[in-house]
């Protein structure tokens, strides 16, 4: 059979390679490559035989566990395109995801697969669930449980053969207010994100090669960033694809103790964190605690910055450890690793494709600023949106394709690029998108709001926090934790305000846009 860069091929060749080696590690779960490859057999013979084909699209949603790992690969499987979704929706993102992205079957968690119950009659195209238990009780009529579903399923690997062209979709945060589906090859995202087969070395030639990975020194990643997201789910694949052990932190909320003890039990060789959110609070119980460290080569930081003051706490209590701090953006994949900041600023070593464009699409002066591109293995653009698609996909004169999502930047003399931010405001909190236009929409619904402005503020733990300027009706008042709750029904939780300020009128550009300058000086 000829292999493809179908991450399906890539884990039967791993299995086959090295069928005893660890390679996931989830609470109470553990599996070999050859159990983890057999377990997502089942499920893509179990999705086949309820009509899942090629190309079709299934949700998953859940909390970090082997299962989430299994259901993907197992999607693949059967060259369908799994579609992660964030646990943290409420039934109106929900609605908007699973209707965009036309998923005609879903694998989530009991609890989780509750808050779709009531926009079932939403989604024709949906007629295929199976459920995971998560000691939940609700009823999620007409599913099958997932256990049960794989032990009633071929454990084989006979197959249709599958392409390089077999899809990947990610959902990100959109500025219209809703996420976008991020559609990619599955060879591009393999060498834009996944590591290419070799993380710190050039990547494979062929599918093949990825075998020689099974004979590598064991090594384990402690994955706690959510695996719903790029950032943790692209270390899962990375560490997979090298051959390594990756452990999943399983619980709900991030606990730096529980972490850091499940490191010393694992021995785990890096760490991924998701920026400032979970690298203060590991600083802060490596300095009250006793922990064995004595594994850890590495702390990796994505979906959020690890700030200088971030890492300099954690260096006094791991005066060897290193940094892989790496800028990725889901339209980019990952790009280059951070070699420190000056002025609060971010200066990355981009890879070689990537680099700093004007309007006209071509590469800027050293010290010019112009928008971060990336060319070569990048995605084919927005899934169902080629409006969208549009403004971020170009071609310039000579024919070469570039992702350019927004990112402000400079191109600097030494080569590297500092960026400057995202021209669309997107605020990031604890590793969490939030664009201002969505959370203003629903400020603006509630009867008492007539204007409101939603900006990021600087936050030591979550990096940035939420924060809005509302005007309020004549004649009635408005508080945070009235307009908190009037947007909990509507906003994911991380969404939500932590901080207003009420004035009388909201300022507005000439153009009658928001006025987001004049917005944080007020907040200031």
């Amino acid at each position: 059979m000829v292999r493809s860069y179908n991450l399906a091929d890539l884990l039967e060749i791993l299995a086959a390679a090295g069928p005893d080696r660890p390679a996931l590690v989830a609470g109470a779960e553990r599996r070999t490559f050859a159990q983890l490859n057999e377990r997502a057999s089942r499920v893509g013979h179990h999705l086949a035989a309820a009509g899942v084909g090629p190309g079709e699209h299934v949700a998953i949603l859940a909390y970090n566990r082997a299962e989430w790992i299994e259901a993907m690969l197992g999607v693949f499987k059967i060259r369908a395109v799994p579609v992660p979704v964030n646990f943290r929706y409420v039934a109106a993102e929900l609605r908007h995801v699973l209707s965009d992205s036309d998923s005609v079957a879903i694998i989530g968690e009991r609890s989780l697969l509750a808050k779709t119950e009531e926009i079932r009659g939403d989604l024709p195209k949906l007629r295929h669930i199976v459920v995971l238990e998560d000691g939940a009780a609700d009823d999620i009529p007409g599913a099958v449980e997932y256990e049960e579903a794989l032990a009633a399923a071929d454990p084989g690997d006979a197959f249709p053969e599958r392409s390089n062209d077999d899809r990947y979709i990610m959902y990100t945060g959109g500025t219209t207010g809703y996420p976008k589906g991020v559609e990619w090859r599955c060879e591009d995202i393999f060498f834009g994100a996944l590591g290419g087969g070799n993380v710190l070395g050039d990547p494979i030639g062929s599918p093949e090669e990825l075998a020689a990975n099974a004979e590598q020194p064991a090594m384990a990643v402690l994955d706690c960033a959510p695996v719903m997201h790029g950032a943790g789910q692209w270390v899962a694949f990375m560490g997979l694809f090298s051959g390594a052990k990756v452990v999943l932190y399983t619980d709900h909320a991030f606990d730096a103790d529980k972490a850091l003890r499940l490191l010393g039990e694992e021995q785990a060789n890096v760490m991924m964190l998701v920026g400032d959110v979970m690298g203060r609070p590991v600083a802060q119980a490596l300095a009250a605690g006793d922990y064995d460290t004595s594994s850890l080569m590495a702390i990796a930081s994505g979906g959020a910055p690890l700030t200088e003051g971030a890492k300099q706490a954690l260096q006094e209590q791991l005066p060897n450890v290193m940094f892989l701090d790496n800028y990725g953006a889901t339209e980019t994949g990952a790009c280059g690793p951070s070699v420190g900041g000056k002025e609060g600023t971010a200066r990355f070593m981009m890879k070689p494709e990537i680099t700093v464009l004007d309007d006209d699409l071509k590469t800027v002066a050293p010290g010019e600023i112009g928008k971060l591109a990336r060319s070569g293995h990048i995605p084919l653009g927005y899934y169902n949106d080629p409006e969208k698609t549009a403004t971020t996909f170009f071609t310039d004169a000579g024919g070469t394709r570039w992702s350019i999502p927004g990112d402000f930047a400079s191109l600097e003399e030494d080569g590297t690029i500092v960026l400057l931010g995202r021209g669309s405001l997107v605020i990031n909190t604890g590793g969490e998108k939030v664009y201002p236009e969505e959370v203003e929409v629903a400020l603006k619904d509630h009867p008492d709001v007539y204007d409101a402005v939603v900006v990021g503020l600087p936050d030591e733990r979550f990096g940035e926090r939420v924060a809005a300027v509302v005007a309020p009706r004549p004649g009635t008042a408005v508080t945070l934790e009235e307009l908190t709750e009037y947007c909990r029904g509507r906003l994911a939780g991380y969404k939500l305000p932590r901080q207003i300020q009420v004035v009388d009128e909201v300022r507005r550009t000439a153009v009658g846009k928001s006025d987001y300058k004049w917005a944080k000086s007020v907040l200031a």
